[in-house]
């Protein structure tokens, strides 16, 4: 008996993307283990591995251009427009070739985040397509570049899919006629405090603070930061830290979502998986702001309605004066945090539309 083959692209821009579908795609696994998952994505394998505990095969693939970043916090708007130009300079045959390789893939349906080229070829393969993200390449890059050839091509792209699963917190998207909005996506981390201070050699009046940037390459310049008597930063071993309050995340016995659930605070910059995850953990949010990037309101608008936060500047960041603001974050409040029911009404959504696939 033929399984239905499922084609998912998953943008590597940031790893946000990955946090909001691994989660509906383990749940779809669940409920339908016949299900053949193909990943294409330019995300590391062993992060979506970490992820999607679903079984894949996976494809190396570049479904969108995203914008071109000097950091995790800064877009380069005239890099990004002559990406974008020679991306659609050959659009047609393009998209022809996307076709092609979807054909010859036997996908049954394909399902982006928020690739806007993989839609395109569905759509030219008549193949069934969607997408889902809490943001889209046609506002983003629209927003930056005002170029409306460009962009016009983009938001058929997206126009043209079956559905545009909109997670919230998100953009309006209030051009898209064909939204379909979610709640909170968001795999939930296990508070395992107790275990990890006694791994640490910890007291309970110690703090740890887990740093993220959410998967943009931006190495925070932490050997120029401060000591901060009983703070500890949890950061990314490819940092290559030396400072005395620094530990390595990877050398710790927990995955990355219970690390989160058992930290103080996170200290990071406006991103979906790193804001939703932390609300449902219960865990407070230090963030930089990114006032030029078109997400940011929805997020921080989000957190601070569901959520303990703070905001530090850039030069807090660089230069680790974080002391006072860390020491006031507030507790998290009493009522229950959010919970991401997201996750079952997309995959919900996507065990109607596969349906006739098997």
């Amino acid at each position: 008996m033929r399984h239905p083959h499922l084609v998912v692209s998953i943008t590597g821009h940031g790893f946000g993307h990955v946090a909001q579908t691994a989660p509906v795609l383990n749940l779809l696994h669940e409920r339908m283990p016949q299900l053949r998952l193909t990943v294409r994505s330019s995300v590391p394998l062993g992060h979506l591995r970490s992820r999607i505990h679903a079984p894949f095969d996976h494809l190396p693939s570049e479904g969108d251009i995203g914008m071109v970043m000097s950091s995790a916090l800064d877009v380069r708007v005239e890099e990004s427009r002559t990406a974008y130009r020679a991306f659609h300079a050959d659009w047609e045959a393009r998209v022809a070739r996307e076709a092609r390789l979807l054909r010859e893939l036997g996908a049954d349906a394909v399902f982006s985040n928020v690739g806007y080229l993989p839609l395109a070829g569905a759509q030219r393969a008549g193949i069934a397509n969607a997408a889902m993200c809490s943001l889209n390449w046609f506002d983003i890059y629209h927003h930056y570049t005002r170029d409306d050839e460009t962009a016009a091509q983009i938001f058929a792209c997206y126009a043209g899919a079956d559905a545009f699963l909109r997670t919230t917190p998100g953009m309006a998207m209030a051009t898209l006629p064909n939204l379909v909005t979610v709640a909170p996506i968001a795999a939930v981390g296990e508070n395992r405090r107790d275990e990890l201070d006694r791994h640490l050699k910890l007291s309970k009046d110690e703090k740890l603070v887990l740093v993220s940037m959410g998967g943009i390459a931006n190495r925070l310049p932490m050997e120029c930061w401060p000591h901060i008597d009983g703070v500890h930063w949890l950061v990314q071993k490819s940092w290559q830290v030396k400072h005395p309050g620094a530990i390595v995340l990877e050398s710790l016995p927990l995955s990355f979502g219970d690390l989160l659930a058992s930290s103080d605070a996170l200290l990071g910059k406006p991103g979906y998986g790193s804001f939703v995850e932390a609300a449902c953990s219960d865990t407070p949010v230090l963030y930089v702001d990114r006032p030029d990037w078109p997400e940011t309101p929805a997020l921080v608008g989000w957190l601070h309605r569901h959520g303990v936060c703070r905001e530090v500047s850039r030069e807090q960041l660089q230069n680790g004066d974080l002391r006072k603001s860390l020491f006031e974050l507030p507790a998290p409040p009493l009522p229950s945090p959010p919970l991401p029911g997201g996750t079952a009404q997309a995959a919900d959504w996507l065990m109607d539309w596969l349906s006739p696939f098997g």
